[in-house]
């Protein structure tokens, strides 16, 4: 989702109509203009540093010294800020009536929000939504998790004039729940944009050996992305074969929630072993770990859209996936499918392609594979319905 709205955001900014930034702090909401929010930018891309926190952001200390930093910065470049009861006022004052709001990123859709932007602000209300996953699969929630996302979503159904899907799947699981409710708003599906950073092993660990066979996955290490399947693979594999032939996994991600298992399968891992942990790795290095790799194993249990088995296969690496609607839908015959419970299955097809050179192709192939690109989405995106 950061990805999501930091795309949108040097979008928006580029273009010629008037442009702001609302944002909700810990101290209420502060409203930036263009250049408040190209300030904002350049923070973001690192050609600018956050400033130091100020004495306002004492209310913030629990949230970290980042946070603090950075809602310091927004108070220094806002054009204004209130507190959440004159957000109406704000509003009233410094925005045209009948402005467009887009809300991409799932937060700050709530009733005081929604409430201003369409009744004092008079503005037409765009929201884009990614998954429909905590309703979903509750079970792989931290707990008020699924509650909030369904007030969430209420809300949106109450309020939006349109809804934004980065996959027909997503529509189709998101219409489901507000069905319950009443009609829908109108949807359009716009797949979001892939930008694949150019691929440079310089930030890698300086012990990895691109040539060798290994896999790579990405993902946050939470229950739904499925890594206990992977482990068992990978112990099969360690079973079955000598241990110069046990092919590499790369794990990439940072650790999530409601995983102690895993975490502790992973703790118990040699850092000589087949297995390993690579969080927190440069996108760049990443790109180059996951161009190299004989195929990208994504054995994620529920998706609305999943960027990394698309980013693999515009790099060119072959893909492994569940069998999931919406990779039918943005890749079609190219990963191989599996079952989600069957170690044995995986364990095979990743031995079979340890084997010999580095193919390119499994079932399908990547050649000729074209993601969709930025521009692509805010043509269907940003298209008066």
């Amino acid at each position: 989702m950061d990805r999501v709205e930091l795309a949108y955001l040097r979008h928006l900014v580029q273009g010629a109509s008037p442009c702001f930034g609302l944002v909700r702090s810990s101290l209420g909401y502060v409203l930036l203009d263009r250049a408040g929010l190209l300030a904002l930018l350049e923070r973001f891309d690192g050609q600018q540093p956050w400033g130091r926190a100020d004495a306002l952001s004492w209310g913030a200390r629990k949230k970290g010294p980042a946070v603090r930093r950075a809602e310091s910065d927004l108070r220094r470049l806002c054009i204004a800020r209130a507190l959440p009861s004159r957000l109406e006022r704000l509003l009233r004052t410094h925005l045209p009536t009948g402005a467009q709001y887009l809300n991409v990123g799932h937060s700050n859709l709530t009733d005081r929000t929604l409430w201003a932007v369409r009744h004092d602000l008079k503005a037409r209300i765009i929201v884009l939504i990614h998954d429909a996953i905590p309703l979903d699969y509750p079970q792989y929630q931290r707990p008020g998790t699924p509650e909030a996302f369904r007030a969430r979503l209420k809300r949106v159904r109450h309020f939006a004039d349109q809804i934004i899907y980065n996959s027909a799947h997503t529509q189709e699981r998101a219409e489901h729940h507000m069905c319950q409710w009443g009609d829908p708003p109108p949807g359009v599906v716009a797949p979001l944009g892939v930008e694949v950073p150019p691929p440079d092993p310089a930030g890698l660990p300086g012990d990895i050996d691109l040539t060798q066979p290994y896999f790579v996955t990405v993902g946050t290490i939470e229950p739904r992305k499925n890594h206990a399947l992977l482990l068992d693979a990978w112990e099969v594999l360690t079973n079955e074969l000598p241990a110069d032939q046990v092919p590499r996994l790369y794990i990439c991600g940072s650790r999530g929630w409601k995983n102690e298992a895993v975490f502790a399968r992973l703790d118990a891992l040699s850092r000589d072993g087949p297995v390993r942990e690579l969080p927190g790795l440069p996108d760049a290095a990443l790109s180059a770990l996951v161009q190299n790799a004989r195929a990208m194993v994504f054995p994620s249990e529920a998706e609305g859209y999943g960027l990394p088995p698309i980013e693999a296969a515009t790099l060119g690496t072959p893909v492994i996936c569940l069998d999931l609607p919406v990779y039918r839908e943005t890749l079609a015959d190219i990963p191989v499918y599996l079952k989600a419970t069957d170690r044995y299955l995986l364990a095979n097809t990743v031995q079979s392609l340890s084997k010999g050179p580095k193919v390119e192709q499994i079932s399908g192939s990547t050649v000729g594979f074209r993601a969709p690109t930025w521009d692509d989405h805010f043509r269907l995106a940003l298209t008066p319905m």
